[in-house]
Parts: structure tokens; C-alpha cells; sequence
């Protein structure tokens, strides 16, 4: 279903969060539930992944992760500070000790010149702390924005599971 490099990724997260004893958890907005989907593609993959949350919505990112609307309207849904905030949420709303979120513009239409198509930020928390990561694919096309951004949150929680 996915490309071989995101199931090779795939399958070395839940290997490696398997071996530190991690559990898992997603907020996905641009993404709409991809990385897990990429996750539980990988055999065994449920002794890891805990759940995924996807909050396409302003609202959906405040119900779900606990992002304060006040955060969204002050730097807006693609954002850093809202990136961290779904993290941080989506362990604090599950029993995942690793968390990866992304919210992003995936196009083709919704850019502005501050915000353009293809910026997408990344967050991921665990016991380490959170970081924060900005792309900007470019206009791409849409499924190669959530592609390449598919392929970054996997590769922040190999970092975060301390591959």
C-alpha cells in the first residue's frame, strides 16, 4: 500500500519502540491518520501502537489533543507552537510514552505567501522532550506533500524512540 522506504521506516519504529517498551500515539492533521495507517500496516505493530487521533479540524485538534483554541488563533492551526501542542496532547491523552504530529498544507489551494502550499510542521515528544521540525515540500501535489510528510514523522519517532 505504501512505498518500500515508508514501510522499511515503518517497520523499524515498531522495532525499535517494541525493544524500548514505548508505546505509540499519532495526532495527524494533513496527514489524516497515514502514519498510523503505515504503523498498523506492520505485523505486531499492536503491541506498540496505541492510537491515532486525526484532527483535521481546529476543533477536533482542541477536543482530541487539548490544543488550546487560543493557541490556534494566535499562530493559526500550521503552526510550531500547535505542532507541539498536539504532541505533547497526544501522549498526555493516551498510555504512549512517543508521539508524532503533523498539521500542515497539503494543496493544492489553502497557501497564503506566510503559509504556502506544501509547509508542513512536525512535533514529537518522549521522554526525552519535544522537538520540532518545519518543511516546505513545495506545491507538489498533494499525496506527495503527505508522502514526504509521512516519511519525516516516522523518522521523528525513530528519534524519539532513541534509534
Amino acid at each position: 500500500m505504501f512505498p518500500t522506504d515508508i514501510e522499511a521506516l515503518a517497520r523499524r519504529v515498531i522495532a525499535e519502540a517494541a525493544a524500548r517498551g514505548h508505546m505509540i500515539a499519532t495526532a495527524e492533521s494533513c496527514t489524516g491518520g497515514l502514519v498510523a495507517g503505515a504503523l498498523t500496516q506492520v505485523a505486531g505493530s499492536s503491541a506498540v501502537v496505541d492510537r491515532g487521533f486525526v484532527t483535521y479540524s481546529n476543533e477536533a485538534k482542541s477536543d482530541l489533543v487539548a490544543v488550546p483554541s487560543a493557541l490556534i488563533a494566535a499562530h493559526g492551526a500550521v503552526s510550531e507552537p500547535v505542532a507541539r501542542a498536539m504532541a505533547e496532547g497526544a501522549v498526555a491523552r493516551s498510555r504512549a510514552a512517543v508521539s508524532v504530529a503533523v498539521t500542515g498544507i497539503a494543496g493544492p489551494g489553502g497557501g497564503s505567501p506566510e503559509k504556502p502550499v506544501g509547509l508542513v510542521h512536525f512535533a514529537a515528544a518522549g521522554p526525552t522532550g519535544v522537538i520540532h521540525l518545519e518543511r516546505r515540500f513545495g506545491d507538489i501535489g498533494r499525496e506527495q506533500v503527505r508522502l514526504e510528510s509521512v516519511r519525516t514523522a516516522l523518522e521523528l519517532l525513530l528519534d524519539r524512540t532513541g534509534a
